[in-house]
C-alpha cells in the first residue's frame, strides 16, 4: 500500500508539536526531559472540556495539529484512534471507588473509561459523523493502527487520520502494565500520491517475518520502548531526516516494513 503523509503531530516529554520534535529527531535541537504541556482542547464545548481527561486532551492535541498541518477539515477524514492502555487514571479511580465503602462511581468517570472516549470527544467537538475506529492492540497498537489507517485510506480512497497515544497508569495496574512516559503521535494519510505532502509511505506486511529497527537517537530510546505509542518514533525519525529510508516495525505476528520517500 502507498499513501502520502500530509500532516504530522508529536507530543511527549520535551516534544511539543511536529516542527520542534522534528528538530529534536534530527539532533538539531537537544532533547530535554520536560513535563508534557498540552494546549487546551478548544474544539470542545466548555462542559465537555471539563469532563475530558488528560488522555483525551492528548489525543485531541495530536489530531488537531495533524489536520491543521494538512489543511484538512476534521469532517473530511476517517479516524483511527489507537491506544494500548486506555485511560488508566480513570480505571484506577473507578477500581478504587468500588473497593471502598459506598462504592459510588461517577457517571463522568464511567463515560471516560470506555476505550473509544477520545474518538467520541473528537467527533462531538467537530460535529462530524465520519467513521472513527478505536483500536487497542497492546504493544503493537502503533503498528496495527498504521496498518488499519493505511488500508482504510487506500480501500476507501479517502483521507484518514491516525492518532496513537498512551499515558502511564497509576495504582496497582501500573505496576503490572508499566508505561514510563506520556507520548502520542498523529498522521494524516492521503490516498492521492501527487498531492503536496511530507513524504510517501510504501507499506507492506509480512506475518512470518521477524526483527525490527530501533530509533537511532540514543536519548529517545527509552521513550520508544516504554510507551506503546513510542514505537512510532523510529518511523518519525526517518521522516524527520527527509531522506529515502526503510524501517521495520514489529506487528505481532510478523513485521510491517515501511519505505519512506520524501515528497
Amino acid at each position: 500500500m502507498r499513501v502520502c503523509v500530509q500532516g504530522l503531530s508529536v507530543w511527549g516529554p520535551g516534544l511539543s508539536g511536529w516542527p520542534q520534535s522534528a528538530r529534536v529527531l534530527r539532533r538539531e535541537e537537544a532533547w530535554q526531559h520536560e513535563d508534557l504541556q498540552l494546549p487546551p482542547a478548544r474544539c470542545l464545548p466548555a462542559n465537555e472540556r471539563r469532563r475530558s481527561g488528560m488522555l483525551t486532551r492528548l489525543a485531541l492535541a495530536l489530531a488537531e495539529e495533524a489536520c491543521t498541518q494538512a489543511g484538512l477539515r476534521p469532517e473530511e477524514a476517517r479516524g483511527v484512534f489507537a491506544c494500548s492502555n486506555g485511560d488508566g487514571t480513570v480505571v484506577d479511580a473507578i477500581l478504587s471507588a468500588i473497593t471502598t465503602e459506598g462504592g459510588e462511581v461517577s457517571p463522568t468517570q464511567f463515560h471516560n473509561s470506555v476505550h473509544n472516549a477520545p474518538a467520541g470527544y473528537w467527533t462531538i467537538g467537530h460535529k462530524t459523523q465520519v467513521p472513527a475506529v478505536a483500536l487497542g492492540c497492546f504493544d503493537w497498537s502503533f503498528t496495527q493502527g498504521l496498518l488499519k489507517a493505511a488500508a482504510e485510506c487506500v480501500v476507501e480512497n479517502t483521507p484518514t487520520l491516525l492518532v496513537v497515544y498512551d499515558l502511564p497508569i497509576p495504582g496497582p495496574i501500573g505496576k503490572v502494565r508499566v508505561t514510563e512516559y506520556p507520548f502520542g503521535c498523529a498522521f494524516v494519510l492521503q490516498p492521492r500520491l501527487g498531492l503536496e505532502g511530507i513524504c510517501v509511505l510504501d507499506i507492506s506486511y509480512d506475518p512470518t517475518a521477524s526483527g525490527y529497527d530501533n530509533i537511532a537517537h540514543p536519548e529517545l530510546l527509552d521513550l520508544s520502548h516504554l510507551n506503546p505509542a513510542g514505537a512510532g518514533l523510529v518511523l518519525l525519525e526517518k521522516i524527520a531526516h527527509q531522506t529515502a529510508e526503510q524501517v521495520r516495525l514489529p506487528c505481532q505476528p510478523g513485521t510491517l516494513s515501511v519505505a519512506v520517500q520524501p515528497c
